[in-house]
């Protein structure tokens, strides 16, 4: 791998809501930043082993498999233990940030989020 291709994190969004993938892929595409999105759970641990994600960003409230579930699956896997894991939420309460946190997300972060905690997230979290 070039070097230019080492300094190009790749952020993974994964949200049921077309709005706030689109919005997500733009503000950090902007940035530079390689986007990956999924539209549940499922399609995105699909895609986590092809793509390889920097950080992963995912909503909680999904179908068919919910952001608490593909986190704790995400953070059980010896591969991507390390990749960081941001929780989406429109909720805000204390409940639903334990709730991550015992999951193994790094930081929560409430919908709707602004580009300056988006971007701030990813250069907490990534490292390049």
């Amino acid at each position: 791998m070039s070097t230019e291709a080492n300094a190009t994190a790749r952020v993974m969004v994964i949200d049921d809501s077309q709005t706030i993938r689109r919005t997500a892929e733009t503000l950090l595409a902007r940035e530079g930043y390689e986007v990956v999105t999924a539209q549940d759970g499922f399609e995105a641990l699909s895609k986590i082993a092809d793509h390889q994600p920097d950080i992963i960003f995912i909503d909680i409230m999904m179908p068919r498999l919910d952001g608490y579930q593909a986190c704790a699956l995400i953070k059980n896997n010896p591969q991507f233990r390390a990749t960081p894991v941001i929780m989406l939420s429109s909720k805000d309460g204390l409940f639903d940030r334990a709730r991550g946190r015992i999951v193994g997300s790094d930081e929560y972060l409430t919908k709707p989020f602004t580009r300056d905690e988006l971007l701030g997230a990813v250069r907490a979290h990534v490292r390049r």
